[in-house]
């Protein structure tokens, strides 16, 4: 059985090993420990882990951001959505997604956005099912 919670400290050797398929590369966990301790202690960000027992087997982050126009409504930028390989396509990515959308409405946020790799289209497809919109806007970056 899935459960869905905030990852804590334990789960930070988990958390790496799912980032480390997610992006293809080792993560570094000392960094990964620091960076924890520091959004830990910050509401606006909500890392939300799916457990299957003590295994976690998917993730994601979600992000508050106070806007400053119109109504001046929060809003939640995603990142880091990953659902190990052998736990996909079991539901574990929309019981993630329902969750942090659950966390954004209890928070007043306006919208969610996010961006997906084009090469991940098993997962557009779920984004599409949950009723996100692919929008035509240009998205940049620039690696410092």
């Amino acid at each position: 059985m899935i459960s869905i919670q905030r990852i804590g400290r334990d789960h930070l050797p988990g958390l790496s090993g799912l980032y480390e398929e997610l992006m293809g590369r080792k993560t570094n966990d000392a960094k990964l420990a620091e960076a924890f301790e520091s959004l830990e202690q910050d509401e606006r960000y909500i890392l939300l882990g799916a457990f299957h027992g003590d295994v976690l087997a998917g993730s994601l982050m979600g992000i508050v951001c106070q806007d400053l126009v119109g109504e001046c409504r929060p809003f939640m930028v995603i990142e880091n959505v990953v659902v190990a390989s052998r736990f996909r396509r079991q539901g574990i990515g929309r019981r993630l997604m329902l969750e942090i959308e659950q966390t954004a409405r209890s928070r007043g946020c306006a919208y969610i956005i996010f961006v997906s790799g084009g090469q991940r289209k098993e997962a557009h497809k779920l984004y599409e099912q949950l009723g996100y919109k692919e929008e035509s806007v240009e998205g940049f970056r620039k690696h410092l």
